[in-house]
């Protein structure tokens, strides 16, 4: 049954007490006193509000049980929820009291009956249920609305405060204005975030269990540094800025690590520490490291720059790139030169575990490893040669995108 039907309830087999509630403002204070002695009041502003609701009820109440028209009483209530949630008293509270004061008023009301006011006892009962069950749906309602509307603006203020720090223009003025305060430092990760297994099963709505998980993703985030993160986030990836003191920074592989468990899906993130005037350069770098990740196939988890310095800088354009590019134009003929090579690397030279991943014999591993020697001029032996056939592998394997990923993921984000 709706609240509206609720309201509006006319039972067939109502029928009136010997007894109604005549003197109704004696059993607004009698109630409000009880719930003042109970302690079950929230107190603050809304002790104004309290005898007004109950007051509300009683008189609603008393034309039930007397089988009179009542009026409808929902949206004199649904204002005082909302009040008593926009003034940040808790749902729980707030029901704990209308229970309480419900068992209170019950007692009032049937204190003085007997055995043959038995068909008054049950058409009291069902109307005070009936009462009840208006109320609680009728606050909750106003709750649920306040929250949503809340979050939205929490939202706002949220996306507004971050597109400011990625852009290079946040001031102290907006943080306040938002309600947000700006970091010392912010850790700001770029983050990928691959596809759910579940968002591929034809029986289920791909979108659907992507945007779930985009909410796992961010309740967890939360809840991880209680909304202070701040957060640009698409169902594939995007930026986080974390803040952090310039002495006490977060266990950021924990964090990602606990992101990829709420999302269920293995995530990886990229981190460039920066203050708040930074943060816009350092987003740029952040991506650009997650794309310089993906396409060497490092995989999940937290990866820093202080781990791939090197590869970052040979994929940056430039002269350089070009030139280490061209090395191994010779092999391109041959991918399973290519493969041995950068299996040869991965494994730090062993020549064993080279062969046993790519189920072949030792001697094969040493033949190609010639042949690579041969068709470039670089020996994969030799330190110099081995040096320069790694940067120009880590050129090659980056050269493929004709557009950055790290730039796809930022504009979807936005």
């Amino acid at each position: 049954m709706t609240i509206g039907r609720i309201a509006h309830f006319e039972p067939a087999t109502a029928r009136p007490v010997r007894s109604p509630l005549r003197d109704t403002d004696a059993w607004t204070k009698k109630i409000v006193g009880h719930l003042k002695d109970s302690a079950v009041l929230p107190g603050g502003p809304a002790d104004a509000t309290i005898p007004v609701v109950v007051r509300m009820c009683l008189e609603w109440a008393g034309q039930r049980v007397s089988a009179q028209a009542s009026a409808d009483r929902t949206e004199g209530l649904l204002t005082a929820a909302a009040g008593w949630a926009r003034q940040g008293i808790s749902i729980d509270a707030i029901l704990h009291a209308v229970h309480v004061g419900f068992e209170f008023g019950l007692e009032m009301l049937f204190a003085e009956k007997g055995a043959s006011d038995r068909v008054d006892i049950v058409s009291g009962t069902a109307t005070t249920l009936e009462l009840l069950s208006l109320i609680t749906a009728t606050i909750s309602k106003a709750y649920v609305r306040e929250c949503k509307a809340g979050a939205a603006e929490d939202r706002t203020a949220v996306l507004t405060l971050t597109s400011a720090l990625l852009g290079g223009h946040a001031t102290s003025a907006m943080a306040r204005e938002c309600g947000i305060p700006i970091a010392d430092t912010y850790m700001v990760l770029a983050v990928a975030v691959p596809a759910h297994p579940d968002e591929s099963l034809p029986q289920l709505d791909g979108q659907v269990v992507a945007r779930r998980k985009l909410r796992r993703l961010q309740s967890s985030l939360a809840d991880l540094f209680d909304g202070q993160a701040l957060s640009l986030l698409s169902v594939d990836g995007g930026t986080i800025l974390i803040p952090a003191t310039r002495s006490v920074a977060p266990d950021l592989d924990a964090v990602v690590g606990k992101l990829s468990h709420a999302a269920r899906v293995p995530i990886t993130a990229t981190v460039v520490p920066a203050e708040p005037h930074q943060v816009a350069a350092a987003a740029v770098q952040a991506h650009e490291l997650l794309d310089t990740v993906e396409q060497l196939g490092r995989g999940p988890g937290l990866h820093r720059f202080t781990e791939l310095a090197l590869q970052y800088q040979l994929t940056r354009p430039g002269i350089g790139r070009d030139v280490l590019g061209t090395q191994l134009a010779p092999l391109m003929d041959y991918p399973d030169l290519v493969e041995t090579l950068r299996i040869h690397i991965g494994n730090e030279l062993n020549r064993q575990r080279t062969a046993r991943r790519l189920n072949v014999h030792p001697n094969t591993v040493d033949y190609r490893l010639r042949r690579i020697a041969e068709l470039t001029g670089l020996d994969p032996s030799d330190a110099r040669g081995l040096w320069y056939l790694h940067s120009a592998l880590i050129v090659w394997t980056n050269g493929g995108a004709e557009r950055p990923q790290a730039e796809t993921r930022r504009m979807a984000a936005r």
